[in-house]
């Protein structure tokens, strides 16, 4: 939940991340940002698998409960361990305040869920991951909640779509998965608060370190920790950041009885994961790049979906709002579905795999397995042909890659 001051037993020693002294590197708050030490002065963050917390009196927790007294409750409501992983995610995003969930798409229900009740409306982007989809086209719909997509960058669809009086949250997806479409933050941003609508950025494929949403006009950001933050196919884990005011007055409330909270075991592993992130996301997104460019002129391909691409539709909003174009992309095959499975099942180092982000490249086919759920039409709808293929790159050298996937098209 949000951060709380640690009332006993640490130390902390004074750096400039606590002092301002000067603004520290992004490379340095992965290291080093919410960082606290208990009396021992251990070097690695502590891990407090404990469920709940004692108080010196009856009087005492009864002050806790209060909040006039600050005090760890119970795990279910906040964590020291779950607490540093926050503090550092929070600084590395620039945003005021995190929580950190169970999963990404806990992070994703409760972002928008805690903001809007029944008669509401919602403006989301079209491409999107499908469980993403399901919570805004058939959860949400369940409580009263409407829901319109719009497509591109057109801003007279988004001005026509944000015309609805009961608007109360922008839903972004960008880049999408398994497309790659591109949504201009600042743009949507820009006309949704010009209806009093907040914007919500799924920004789980570019990670933390290519792309920050809030510095473009979003005001809450959310996360599957599962990818990049972990990215090595270790834990689950979510997260959603904002302003105080929307954590500690929508989100909290929302978040403490519903209980979708992260482990303080999962956060301690996200906590030495975030330590070598930025190292993995941008090895990754080279390896992204180069095989992005070997794809695109394979004969047997028929299209790439990448941002980091010149030839990418949106490349000019890429360019404004990403560092790089990701480490994920996507291509159709010529030749029909046949062929695409036979050249997944003659990869060698590539794994086939449903996930992403990860330090191990993994390709899937999402018509038959990730946007299974959505059928026929709502796929084609998304561009997702039986013919396309998602493809996450992780820190192997490009070259054997390369030669991978070289083999595995001339099968």
């Amino acid at each position: 939940m949000t951060r709380r001051k640690r009332p006993w037993g640490y130390s902390t020693k004074s750096h400039p991340a606590a002092s301002n002294q000067w603004e520290l590197h992004p490379d340095t708050l992965s290291v080093r940002g919410g960082l606290a030490r208990s009396g021992f002065g251990e070097t690695g963050e502590a891990l407090y698998l404990t469920s709940g917390f004692t108080y010196d009196s009856a009087e005492a927790a009864t002050a806790s409960f209060a909040d006039e007294e600050e005090h760890y409750l119970y795990s279910r409501f906040h964590n020291p361990t779950v607490a540093v992983f926050e503090e550092r995610l929070a600084a590395l995003e620039g945003a005021e305040l995190c929580v950190a969930t169970g999963s990404g798409m806990s992070a994703m229900f409760a972002s928008v869920a805690s903001l809007v009740s029944a008669g509401d409306h919602i403006v989301a982007s079209a491409s999107m991951f499908s469980s993403c989809y399901v919570v805004l086209a058939e959860i949400l719909p369940k409580w009263g909640v409407t829901v319109e997509f719009v497509k591109g960058n057109n801003p007279s669809n988004w001005e026509r779509a944000l015309n609805n009086a009961k608007t109360k949250v922008v839903f972004i997806e960008t880049p999408s998965n398994p497309m790659l479409e591109i949504v201009d933050i600042e743009m949507v941003s820009t006309l949704a608060h010009n209806v009093g609508a907040l914007v919500v950025i799924d920004n789980v494929m570019a990670s933390p370190v290519l792309q920050k949403p809030l510095q473009h006009g979003a005001d809450v950001i959310m996360y599957s920790a599962t990818k990049h933050i972990d990215g090595q196919g270790r834990v689950l884990g979510g997260a959603i950041l904002g302003s105080e005011d929307y954590i500690k007055n929508t989100l909290q409330p929302f978040v403490r009885h519903t209980g979708p909270n992260l482990s303080a075991f999962n956060a301690w592993i996200l906590l030495k994961s975030l330590e070598t992130m930025h190292m993995r996301v941008n090895k990754m997104n080279e390896n992204a790049t180069a095989v992005a460019e070997f794809l695109s002129s394979h004969p047997n391909v028929e299209s790439v979906n990448y941002p980091g691409l010149a030839s990418h539709k949106d490349a000019a909003i890429v360019k404004k709002q990403m560092l790089g174009g990701g480490t994920t992309l996507s291509f159709s095959l010529k030749g029909g579905e046949s062929a695409l499975f036979a050249a997944m099942n003659a990869l060698q180092v590539i794994d086939i795999s449903n996930n992403l982000g990860d330090s191990k490249s993994l390709i899937t086919h999402p018509a038959s397995t990730t946007h299974r759920r959505l059928g026929p039409e709502v796929q084609a709808e998304m561009g997702i042909l039986p013919t396309l293929a998602r493809l996450s790159l992780g820190l192997e050298h490009e070259s054997d890659l390369i030669k991978d996937l070289a083999n595995a098209l001339s099968v």
